[in-house]
């Protein structure tokens, strides 16, 4: 039966939607909305509901998820849309040979005028692309290991017999088999492969809190002669938005590059997120690194895009890792184009204003009036996380369902969980990250909406 209709006209078949979506293999955990999204246009997203009473009812939701994070610019930005064009017209290229809109968008980023060359000097670092943030770990990953040898000869290199890796409790890097050890999760490692540790060409990965200055100075001069790599978010975006001291991050670089290892940043969430577009700073600038990889809003939320930025001297062995989809012209004027458009329109700056008005919004409405179910309000500019209490944290299915029924789109991150040494449970979070292009009015609007979806889930008893 067609009911209701798309914003364009054409009709919309809610059995079609529903079949469609009874064939998709979902990861989601726990009940899937019965949503289906249709359109949309900035923040805002038209979906058509798929069971229940409404059934086949168009509705217009703020996605304040931001499509896992991805969507910078929103939905349907006129300035992607122009850059899918110009990439179509720009040809196919392997990594086997250069391209016209990959050289563009490589100086473009990291050429002597590059947007990042504050981070990383001119000449100093090379760049390849992947299809998302967990290749892209793998490949950071994979770079690491490869230290240990030397290219030109095949002999051990100056890390040869190093075998630590440091991450951190809480850290979320990804989901593909290399990155599973570098998660303290047992519900992500139970039952799967492992790295033998008991070989030359082992990898012992070890954990500390994340933002623990004595914790880290204690690892570091007690295992910094074996240690390998230290991999950071400089944001820990899984475990609740959580940020480091102010010079914490200085502090692991500058212990990771006197004990003679690698630093990895993984910036793939924070990425154009915190009012820069890197995290990897404090208050005397950036943060020198070895690796940093960058995704989800390098892709504008269009293309599965990530980027690994790699010091010149580190090599991976010959074809060792080609990558069908290293760099491809489309991908690499959706990425130039967009970003260019958040550098010339301010939208980082204007973003961090937003975030702002979101803090301060969201500690009056939820953990001052609402404090049985939210905790503390954390992050910057459009990276902005609720953590729950544990009342709260018991009701985020029906809490999600109910802020979705009052139009707006959420996530909830999984909290860092119990650590050592004393520190806090961190419970889940309720994750906010809109597009850059928020305005004052939408970023007021969202919040009038979490209110409503809240009180009515109260009203009906399934917070109490």
């Amino acid at each position: 039966m067609m009911v209701n209709r798309h914003l364009d006209g054409s009709a919309i078949d809610a059995q079609r939607l529903v079949d469609g979506m009874d064939l998709h293999l979902s990861h989601y955990g726990g009940r899937p909305l019965d949503l289906a999204i249709v359109g949309g246009d900035g923040i805002w997203a038209d979906a058509v509901v798929t069971a229940g009473t409404r059934r086949g009812e168009l509705i217009r939701a703020m996605d304040a998820s931001g499509t896992y994070a991805s969507a910078c610019l929103g939905a349907a930005h006129p300035v992607v849309g122009q850059a899918l064009t110009t990439g179509l017209a720009a040809g196919h290229a392997t990594d086997a040979m250069g391209a016209a809109e990959r050289s563009e968008f490589l100086l473009d980023l990291l050429g002597p005028n590059g947007l990042l060359v504050d981070h990383f000097a001119y000449g100093d670092y090379v760049a390849s692309g992947r299809s998302s943030g967990s290749e892209g770990l793998e490949l950071a990953l994979r770079l690491v290991l490869e230290s240990r040898v030397d290219m030109s000869t095949g002999r051990p290199g100056p890390r040869a017999g190093r075998d630590t890796v440091l991450a951190f409790e809480g850290a979320w890097h990804g989901w593909t088999g290399g990155l599973l050890p570098l998660l303290n999760r047992r519900h992500y490692r139970h039952g799967l492969p492992t790295f033998d540790t008991a070989t030359a060409s082992g990898l012992n990965v070890r954990h500390i809190p994340f933002g623990d200055a004595e914790a880290l100075q204690g690892f570091i001069q007690e295992h910094g002669h074996r240690l390998l790599a230290t991999v950071i978010e400089p944001i820990q975006g899984d475990a609740g938005i959580l940020e480091p001291p102010d010079g914490y991050l200085r502090e692991v670089a500058d212990l990771t590059a006197r004990a003679g290892a690698l630093l990895v940043a993984d910036e793939v969430l924070t990425f154009a997120k915190t009012g820069a577009l890197l995290a990897m700073r404090d208050s005397h600038g950036p943060v020198p690194t070895d690796v940093t990889v960058v995704g989800k809003s390098i892709g504008m939320g269009v293309v599965p895009f990530s980027v690994v930025i790699a010091r010149r001297e580190l090599r991976i062995r010959t074809t060792g890792a080609v990558s069908t989809n290293d760099l491809r012209p489309l991908a690499c004027s959706v990425a130039r184009h967009g970003l260019r458009h958040i550098h010339d329109t301010g939208l980082l700056a204007s973003s961090a204003e937003r975030g702002q008005q979101l803090i301060s919004r969201m500690n009056h409405e939820l953990v001052e009036q609402r404090g049985h179910l939210f905790r503390e309000v954390r992050g910057t500019g459009a990276l902005l996380g609720v953590e729950m209490t544990e009342l709260g944290s018991e009701r985020i299915s029906a809490l999600r369902r109910s802020l979705a029924d009052h139009g707006v789109l959420v996530e909830f991150m999984a909290g860092a969980g119990r650590r050592s040494r004393n520190h806090r449970y961190v419970f889940p979070t309720l994750r906010i990250v809109p597009p850059l292009t928020i305005t004052s009015d939408e970023s007021a609007e969202l919040v009038d909406r979490l209110v409503r979806g809240i009180d009515a889930l109260e009203a009906a008893g399934a917070c109490t």
